[in-house]
């Protein structure tokens, strides 16, 4: 098994000294992903877009380590506020399908008050057979 990383380039990465993800065997760890937008520098202003960015970003890491949002086992999703659970929990809904992830939430604060969601994930690339 060989252990290697996927970076976003984001400063942020070296300065904590963390990569956007890890690929150890058919294991794939990718950090928390907040819902920035690269084309436009900014973090949307809703926390359905924010998810969606998320999700997005996390599709394209799991792209180029060879997996899909369907190897997806575990999912943490932080939230800035209670009161976006059910957005947040229906853009999951729509997104997984059986077998669906694990999934835990919780309700905590960001460094950066823009931050209304931020997203991690665990996957295990599945046979294509």
């Amino acid at each position: 098994m060989t252990r290697w990383t996927i970076s976003s380039g984001s400063k942020f990465e070296e300065l904590a000294g963390y990569s956007r993800a890890v690929v150890d065997g058919e294991w794939i760890f990718v950090s928390g992903t907040a819902g920035y937008d690269p084309a436009s520098s900014a973090f949307p202003d809703s926390v359905e877009d924010q998810t969606r960015q998320s999700l997005k970003t996390i599709r394209e890491t799991l792209e180029k380590a060879g997996a899909a949002l369907a190897d997806i086992v575990t999912v943490r999703v932080y939230l800035a506020d209670r009161a976006d659970v059910m957005a947040v929990s229906t853009i999951l809904g729509q997104t997984f399908s059986d077998p669906r992830p694990t999934n835990t939430t919780i309700i905590c604060g960001f460094p950066v008050e823009e931050i209304k969601v931020e997203i991690e994930v665990t996957a295990l690339k599945r046979s294509r057979i």
